[in-house]
């Protein structure tokens, strides 16, 4: 997955034919916006030789590359299909494939309407540490989060371990969906601090329409078979929709280390 990394056949010639191993980023590839191990590298780069691979985070592509990536090894170089912000930033074999837009689709004034409803929340919750960045404006979706983005990785622990215990999150969540349900907006709840608000149909299972877009290409692969490995599989979590897709095989992790005992037993690695 660098410049020392092996060359990888074509997609139409992976052993296992018409295949994709699809990735969550956060507790499924690394720690929670932590770097990526070595070993989980090296069991992808062996994987790449036998199927397609990619990834489908929340995030967007400056992080994924933080985590995935190094400064001189981009992150749409390491997988075939990278899928930033559950696919509306979306890469194939490192060239853009077309966009969408989060606030093109819901307009000025109901985006302000949300932001300030959901800033005015946060602050008047009582929680033991506040810090900075608690709305988070991406491509496709917003990201809440009511200790902050800011928070350090110490700090996220001892707050995912108290929303745990005082339902911080899900609380919220469910008067955001009685207060905004009729704007169309799905809210989930994903990695340690934070969830994501985005339009219906716009969760991680909007990443399988790039796939069957590039289906329709000359020379492209009908890839019928596609595995889905995510930690957040529980409804309500972000990685439900696509892990109960009809679409694909679903493989629930606990964390890194489960994910790669489970792709080495799933693909004979």
């Amino acid at each position: 997955m660098d410049a020392g990394a092996p060359p990888y056949p074509p997609l139409e010639d992976r052993p296992i034919k018409n295949t994709i191993a699809l990735f969550d980023v956060d507790e499924t590839l690394t720690p929670a916006r932590r770097a990526v191990s070595p070993e989980m590298l090296q069991t992808l780069e062996r994987l790449r030789q036998k199927v397609a691979i990619g990834y489908v985070g929340g995030s967007n592509l400056a992080k994924q590359q933080e985590q995935l990536g190094t400064a001189n090894r981009p992150v749409t170089s390491m997988f075939d299909f990278c899928f930033s912000e559950n696919g509306l930033t979306a890469f194939k074999m490192g060239a853009e494939l077309p966009s969408n837009s989060f606030i093109k689709w819901l307009g000025e004034e109901p985006y302000k309407e949300l932001v300030r409803w959901t800033l005015h929340y946060i602050a008047d919750l009582d929680i033991p540490v506040k810090r900075g960045t608690f709305v988070e404006f991406r491509n496709g979706m917003i990201n809440v989060s009511p200790i902050g983005r800011n928070a350090s990785t110490q700090e996220r622990h001892d707050y995912q371990k108290y929303d745990e215990e005082h339902k911080i999150r899900e609380t919220m969540v469910g008067l955001m969906r009685e207060k905004f349900g009729h704007m169309g907006l799905t809210f989930s709840i994903g990695g340690q601090i934070s969830f994501d608000v985005f339009p219906h149909g716009w969760d991680k299972t909007y990443c399988l329409k790039h796939l069957e877009a590039e289906a329709k290409k000359p020379g492209g692969v009908e890839f019928t078979t596609v595995h889905f490995f995510g930690d957040k599989t529980m409804k309500g979590g972000n990685d439900y929709e696509i892990y109960v897709d009809p679409r694909t095989i679903g493989h629930s992790v606990t964390d890194p280390e489960d994910c790669l005992k489970q792709i080495k037993e799933t693909f004979d690695l």
